[in-house]
């Protein structure tokens, strides 16, 4: 688990420098969330590949398997050893996230308005997207890749605690974990006698949610 663990950091260090890189490069202003969404999305189209070449160079039929049904997110082979690992990750990226709650507040009027506020943009995005790398190449390197979790609980949470992220990180770090554990549980009984991957469920779930949200805040009102 070590050296996967190593790994999965090392590759998240990269993914956060090539997409910090990118967005910086794409230059600073009102549009910064959507240049570095547009970088996430090239780093992870080039992280996939480079993924998907390196099993098709190294493992065999099996293997390659194996290794995709990892990749998409699998509890089965989650041991309490791995709490050790996962636990204080997860602790320490709360706390972090937890005590920039006033920062991320004040994001929500755009970077210009939150640097007004007296936020140092620069480098608040730095801790919080470092630490955030961090705990989910923690997460990755034990359970693979679980998809939509991230992507549609806070939207969740936000319905029912508000939009103030001192209330919104702690429920959306719980609703997450109970979502987490009802897909889990999903992937067990849909489909008799198999495991489905856990990133499966999530995304048939998750999928049409963020549709919705998509439409209901991003169409016309």
């Amino acid at each position: 688990m070590v050296p996967m663990g190593a790994g999965a950091l090392a590759g998240a260090v990269g993914a956060f420098l090539l997409v910090a890189g990118l967005a910086r490069l794409a230059g600073a202003g009102a549009q910064a969330t959507s240049q570095i969404v547009l970088a996430g999305i090239a780093g992870s189209q080039l992280f996939n590949a480079l993924t998907a070449f390196i099993i098709a160079r190294s493992a065999n039929a099996e293997q390659a398997r194996g290794l995709m049904f990892w990749l998409l997110g699998n509890l089965s082979g989650v041991r309490w050893p791995d709490v050790h690992l996962a636990l204080p990750a997860a602790l320490v990226a709360l706390v972090v996230v937890t005590a920039h709650a006033r920062s991320l507040d004040a994001f929500a009027f755009g970077p210009e308005a939150a640097a007004a506020l007296g936020v140092r943009v620069g480098p608040v995005r730095v801790v919080l997207i470092g630490v955030t790398a961090m705990a989910a190449a923690v997460m990755v390197s034990i359970a693979g890749a679980i998809g939509f979790v991230g992507l549609v609980v806070p939207h969740a949470a936000r319905m029912l605690v508000g939009t103030g992220h001192g209330r919104l990180i702690p429920a959306s770090a719980l609703i997450g974990a109970v979502f987490l554990v009802g897909a889990d549980i999903l992937s067990r009984i849909v489909i008799p006698g198999q495991v489905l991957p856990i990133g499966v469920v999530t995304a048939l779930i998750g999928a049409p949610i963020f549709a919705v949200i998509l439409i209901r805040h991003g169409g016309p009102r």
